[in-house]
């Protein structure tokens, strides 16, 4: 099983606690609920975790909830361990470009931090 950690800033807050609580409780429950297949099923379906093309290994966790899609970018540690640096809701067919960015700069922080 695999294990999914919030990545935390320096001064302690975590960008994905802080997305799930601007969610209703219906899609913040689709989230979590995403959150645990991905831990539970090996392989994990496409269609709700996919590795994002021309990033530094930047993964993509995708939700759709009624007419909302969201996604939490992330990356893995290690091969059992995925750390999760935001979440937003999606409104184009493309992952904007600063999110992709924001994801890679976390990664680079977490990594330097261990």
């Amino acid at each position: 099983m695999k294990r999914i950690e919030f990545y935390r800033t320096i001064n302690g807050a975590s960008p994905v606690e802080e997305f799930l609580e601007t969610l209703d409780d219906n899609q913040a429950k689709k989230v979590l609920w995403v959150l645990r297949l991905i831990k539970e099923l090996n392989p994990i379906p496409s269609n709700y975790f996919s590795k994002l093309v021309n990033t530094d290994d930047i993964w993509e966790v995708r939700v759709q909830y009624g007419g909302n899609t969201f996604r939490l970018l992330g990356f893995f540690y290690d091969t059992k361990l995925i750390v999760l640096t935001h979440g937003f809701q999606k409104k184009t067919q493309k992952t904007p470009k600063q999110h992709i960015e924001l994801a890679e700069s976390r990664k680079r922080d977490y990594l330097s931090r261990r």
